[in-house]
């Protein structure tokens, strides 16, 4: 059964940085690309970074720059580095698998997800 297990959220003020976790089992890691999605309070889920099997990146126009995604295959990690936090930043912080043959929109399975709060 696939596990998603996503940590590192808080409160922080802006400006500030915050580094998010997710640990992922009951799939094979390695072989799939992953993201980490986000939900603003009354938005959409909307995907923030994504990272390929190989460890290629892209990022969502509002946080380049800012992010950083990451990858611990031996792991089986998926981390993401928030730096230069916004307010625009707050929401609840998913990770998921990311890949050509899955429209994420569609996935049922979601973790807890990890609570970012940036104050001003």
């Amino acid at each position: 059964q696939v596990q998603l297990v996503e940590s590192g959220g808080g409160l922080v003020q802006a400006g500030g940085s915050l580094r998010l976790s997710c640990a992922a089992s009951g799939f094979i890691f390695s072989v799939n690309g992953m993201g980490w999605y986000r939900q603003a309070p009354g938005k959409q889920r909307e995907l923030v970074a994504s990272i390929t099997r190989g460890g290629s990146t892209n990022y969502a126009d509002s946080v380049k720059g800012r992010f950083t995604i990451s990858r611990d295959n031996a792991r089986n990690t998926v981390n993401l580095q928030m730096n230069s936090l916004k307010p625009e930043d707050t929401g609840d912080y998913y990770c998921n698998t990311h890949n050509p043959l899955t429209d994420w929109r569609l996935i049922k399975y979601w973790g807890q997800g990890t609570q970012v709060t940036v104050s001003s």
